[in-house]
């Protein structure tokens, strides 16, 4: 019997080596030559700390918080934590397990029949061991593995999301703090020539609809100023939330003008991408996980070993329970399925198209990637174009108002000419403003959609040396 008990030991460990289902396979996606709208044409990779070439230390102070208390990243963070610890829970269930049982029984009904009272002790350690064939523990610690790695490309993920949307809500607040000022300034500049005009109209210089005419721009841009402040009060409420914070002010020194912008940035080659941005890593490792658990299915085809063993004391005297012979025991036990109507080669079936779906989302991950890229180059190019035509339209705009105010005061022209050179005027420059902010928030997309603009503190360490 004992020998037989080795043997099946043996062969256990033998055939526990055996994986089954397919090996991992990194995905061999190809991907273009270069990206459309580049005109940088470099292989060097994206600056790590991106924002801070925008010269702000409010901003640089910002994302320091937000990496800290954003509660996103705390809830990543803590999911890291959970699947780091399921590894070593998952992997346990491959080795024996070794437990204890003591007991004591007293009565005279046993085994169905009455007889005199019979008392029993027992105490032992207990072995048991649930051999994994065809490498279903190998696989499951494999998964879990993967899954390991795929929370912590999620929390890269959050991370640069959560940078790039402090620095792009930065930037609309920048615009919508300048969009406030113009508002308040072309009020103030509409209530002095509404001065003027009204006392113009009482001695009789001019006709009642000019003035009326000055008190609708007057109003357009009085209902502008709140509107305005609407916008940097519900921006500023965006930006504490991602601090991890109550909605509250948030201070700038610096001014939407005053922003510079960042160097042509280099792209790198189009396959660099697939090993920098973090979402397409994530989808990989699901992927891993995704094709381990193949071979969980297919082990589950299969018999399975149970091996069971304790040593120990047992005896009808608790006095005599340390003095008596020693209690021993050994078995083991082989559990298979026979005919289940398919449900486990569907189980199987099933593994597999699962893996197949998440091959399918690293592909469309990859292909988002890339549009993400060429739409933020392209947007860029187009941008930098605009803001140029914006910027000769405001000083046009500007221009044209100085000089309509004038030939009006001297009664060259109707005062039409002077509403229409003042709207367009106010019309141009907030839409100056709005395009240098939406420049701003473009570059940040790009540093996002090339991955760049965050390592760990390893990785940080390690690309220094």
């Amino acid at each position: 019997m004992k020998k037989i008990l080795i043997y099946i030991f043996t062969v256990g460990i033998i055939v526990s080596g055996c994986t089954l289902g397919p090996d991992f396979q990194k995905p061999d996606y190809q991907t273009p030559d270069n990206y459309r709208f580049d005109s940088v044409k470099t292989d060097s990779i994206v600056n790590l700390y991106w924002w801070k070439l925008f010269d702000d230390p409010i901003l640089d102070t910002l994302i320091a918080i937000a990496l800290r208390e954003n509660k996103d990243v705390l809830i990543a963070a803590a999911r890291i934590e959970a699947a780091r610890v399921n590894v070593g829970y998952t992997s346990a269930d491959q080795y024996p397990k070794l437990g204890f049982s003591a007991g004591a029984t007293t009565g005279n009904y046993m085994g169905g029949k009455q007889s005199s009272i019979t008392n029993n002790f027992f105490a032992y350690p207990e072995l048991s061991w649930e051999i994994g064939f065809w490498g279903k523990y190998r696989r499951l610690t494999e998964a879990a593995q993967a899954d390991l790695l795929s929370s912590q490309y999620g929390l890269r993920t959050i991370q640069m999301s959560l940078i790039s949307a402090v620095a792009s809500s930065y930037f609309e607040l920048l615009g919508n703090r300048e969009k406030l000022l113009i508002a308040k300034n072309t009020l103030e500049s509409r209530d002095s020539g509404l001065l003027i005009l009204e006392a113009r109209y009482k001695w009789g210089v001019i006709a009642e609809i000019d003035l009326n005419q000055s008190q609708v721009q007057r109003a357009i841009s009085a209902a502008a100023v709140p509107q305005f402040k609407r916008d940097v009060a519900i921006t500023e409420s965006s930006l504490s939330i991602l601090l991890g914070r109550y909605p509250n002010a948030i201070n700038t020194d610096k001014n939407l003008n005053e922003m510079g912008y960042p160097p042509d940035i280099p792209t790198g080659l189009p396959s660099q991408l697939l090993e920098r941005r973090p979402d397409i890593l994530q989808a990989e490792a699901d992927y891993k996980s995704k094709n381990a658990q193949i071979g969980v299915a297919e082990a589950m085809r299969w018999p399975s070993l149970n091996l069971t063993g304790l040593l120990g004391v047992a005896s009808n005297d608790l006095n005599a329970l340390t003095t008596g012979g020693i209690a021993w025991s050994a078995g083991g036990s082989l559990l298979g399925p026979i005919f289940e109507f398919g449900k486990n080669k569907k189980r199987a079936e099933i593994a597999n198209y699962e893996a197949q779906a998440q091959l399918y989302q690293y592909e469309n991950t990859v292909l988002r990637a890339f549009k993400d890229v060429e739409d933020a180059l392209v947007s860029i190019e187009t941008l930098k174009e605009e803001i140029i035509a914006q910027k000769t339209r405001y000083k046009a705009a500007a221009n044209a108002e100085m000089l309509s105010e004038n030939r009006y005061s001297q009664g060259v022209t109707s005062y039409l000419e002077v509403l229409d050179s003042q709207r367009q005027a106010f019309d141009a420059e907030l839409s100056y403003t709005q395009t240098r902010a939406a420049l701003l928030s473009t570059y940040v997309k790009l540093y996002k959609a090339l991955g760049g603009g965050w390592l760990s503190p390893e990785e940080e360490e390690a690309s220094k040396k």
